[in-house]
């Protein structure tokens, strides 16, 4: 079995009461950390991030699934991390964010939707010789390359 599969189940047993907690991603870095991302409907707690290390931790040791020196992280995404699951869209929604597209071009909007495939988007269009206008456009997942919310210090 491999090291992140072990720790999926791991994480899955601590947070299986909880469902508004999910894996982001678990990642065994080349450099020896074990980096577990987790996030919340409504966020998520450090006591949640201390819990889990705990656990996996523990079970991880017990079990001697690591036969290398190693260092667990467990935290949230930062806010600098692209989204990546359709829930983090649905936590994001009302938010603006930018898009970078498969094809190079980047968008910029308000999170409106996310469904399962894609997220609608309500950006700012301006035709030469025009007035502005919002317009709401549908972005399919498979189409972008990363999607970050940005940040507001209104």
């Amino acid at each position: 079995m491999q090291v992140e599969e072990r720790v999926k189940e791991l994480v899955l047993e601590k947070i299986a009461d909880r469902e508004d907690l999910f894996i982001v991603s678990i990642r065994f870095l080349k450099n020896g950390v074990l980096e577990i991302l987790l996030d919340g409907d409504n966020g998520i707690a450090i006591e949640d991030c201390v819990q889990v290390s705990r656990h996996v931790g523990y079970h991880l040791e017990e079990e001697n699934v690591i036969d290398r020196a190693y260092r667990l992280e467990v935290s949230s995404p930062g806010i600098d991390t692209p989204l990546m699951l359709s829930r983090q869209y649905e936590k994001n929604i009302g938010r603006n964010v930018k898009v970078q597209m498969l094809d190079g071009t980047k968008r910029e909007g308000k999170l409106l939707a996310a469904g399962d495939s894609s997220f609608n988007l309500e950006e700012v269009v301006k035709e030469k010789g025009k007035k502005s206008q919002l317009v709401e456009v549908e972005i399919p997942y498979d189409q972008i390359k990363e999607t970050k919310v940005l940040i507001s210090f209104k």
